[in-house]
């Protein structure tokens, strides 16, 4: 059953967008904000150097974000995210020396920055998967028919004409059962990477749609894992294939 808490969450507006609330938080004052957008309203309060509800005007502890958004360090806020470190930073932190020559954008520019990425990732990948599924097609096509024509070779055998020797009749369908053999290794090889570049879309797309503050680093690892080098193997598939020998 729905607590009547989470009830109202789901029915209610953050004040601040006018949309249904998004991973909702309450302030001291027991008002709902969506985490971001009160995120950003803390940034922009912070600077002026008072933090108040938007709607009340109450004082509020920047600790209504949640665990995730406090630096457990300083007991700050967190306010950017460091690329290359791949953390998220309060306002101390950024003091740090080995952060000053780091880039790191706003939390919310971050957000954005990597919410686009994976989505332009999982598109190409997207892409990718039809151009296989393609390959793969046509692969069965050409298996299916050497599998017709090493049946209709076994039929063949007194058709053949008289200067023909047994050795050379042995040739063609030995032939033809490695070229058999070759085509059901490459379609397999296409099911696998289909399979497994498919498993990756999912996580890029499911990441995309619920990042967060929290979720920026398993964004930014999973974008490095999705690259066209590591998926080198995989996308060589793409490649024309030798063609089979008759």
């Amino acid at each position: 059953m729905v607590s009547l808490q989470e009830d109202r969450q789901e029915e209610a507006v953050c004040p601040i967008c006018q949309e249904h609330l998004k991973e909702a938080v309450s302030t001291d004052c027991k008002h709902l904000f969506c985490r971001v957008c009160l995120a950003q309203h803390m940034e922009k309060a912070l600077a002026s150097g008072a933090l108040c509800c938007p709607l009340c005007r109450k004082p509020y502890s920047e600790r209504v974000l949640g665990e995730g958004y406090i630096c457990h360090k300083h007991q700050k806020r967190f306010q950017r995210f460091c690329e290359k470190s791949k953390c998220l930073l309060c306002v101390e932190c950024l003091e740090s020396p080995e952060h000053q020559s780091h880039s790191e954008p706003t939390i919310e520019n971050a957000i954005s920055h990597y919410k686009e990425r994976l989505t332009r990732r999982f598109r190409k990948l997207r892409k990718d998967i039809g151009e296989l599924q393609r390959l793969k097609a046509q692969e069965e096509e050409k298996l299916q028919a050497l599998q017709v024509d090493c049946g209709n070779h076994k039929l063949e055998p007194e058709l053949v004409s008289q200067h023909q020797n047994k050795g050379q009749l042995d040739i063609i369908p030995q032939q033809q059962l490695e070229d058999t053999s070759a085509e059901e290794a490459r379609i397999l090889e296409l099911s696998k990477a289909i399979a497994q570049i498919s498993l990756l879309v999912a996580d890029l797309e499911s990441t995309a749609k619920e990042l967060d503050a929290n979720t920026l680093t398993t964004a930014s690892d999973l974008l490095k894992r999705t690259t066209p080098k590591n998926l080198d193997e995989l996308l060589s598939l793409l490649a024309p294939a030798g063609p089979v020998a008759n």
